[in-house]
C-alpha cells in the first residue's frame, strides 16, 4: 500500500495540473459562464502554486515543512469560502476548491504529525573530508 503522504502529494499535483491547463473548465461547473480572463489566470496561477507546494513536498519532506504547506491550503480554503460566500457566480467551483484545499490541509497537518522527522537530516560530511578538532 503507497504511504499516504505520496498520494496527498500527488492528488495536490493532479489538482494543480487541472487548475493549471483547464482552469475554464473548473470554473464552469454548475453550468456557470465562461470565466474571464482575471479568474482563469487567477485559477492558473493557484495550479501553479500547488504544483510547486508538492515539489517542495517532495523535495524537503519534514514536519515543518508538511506544517508550513497544511497552514497555506487553511488559507487558501479560507479565502476560496469568502469568494463562495461574495461571487454566486463562481460559488461552485470556489466550494469544490474549498472542499479540496481542506482536504489537503488536513492530510498535511497529519502527517507533520505522524511520520515526519523534525527536520531534514543534513547530508553525511564527504569521506576523507576534514572534521574539526574534538569531534
Amino acid at each position: 500500500m503507497p504511504n499516504s503522504s505520496y498520494v496527498a502529494t500527488a492528488a495536490r499535483a493532479g489538482w494543480g495540473c487541472v487548475l493549471l491547463l483547464a482552469p475554464e473548465f473548473v470554473l464552469r461547473i454548475g453550468g456557470r459562464p465562461a470565466p474571464g480572463p482575471l479568474l482563469t489566470g487567477l485559477a492558473r496561477a493557484l495550479g501553479a502554486r500547488h504544483l510547486v507546494q508538492a515539489a517542495v513536498l517532495t523535495a524537503w519532506p519534514s514536519r515543518a515543512v508538511a506544517g508550513g504547506g497544511a497552514a497555506v491550503d487553511v488559507l487558501h480554503a479560507t479565502t476560496d469560502l469568502w469568494y463562495a460566500a461574495t461571487s454566486p457566480r463562481h460559488r461552485p467551483a470556489a466550494l469544490l476548491d474549498a472542499a479540496i484545499g481542506a482536504a489537503l490541509a488536513t492530510a498535511g497537518a497529519a502527517e507533520a504529525r505522524r511520520r515526519l522527522p523534525d527536520r531534514v537530516a543534513p547530508r553525511p560530511p564527504h569521506v576523507g573530508a576534514r572534521t574539526a578538532p574534538g569531534r
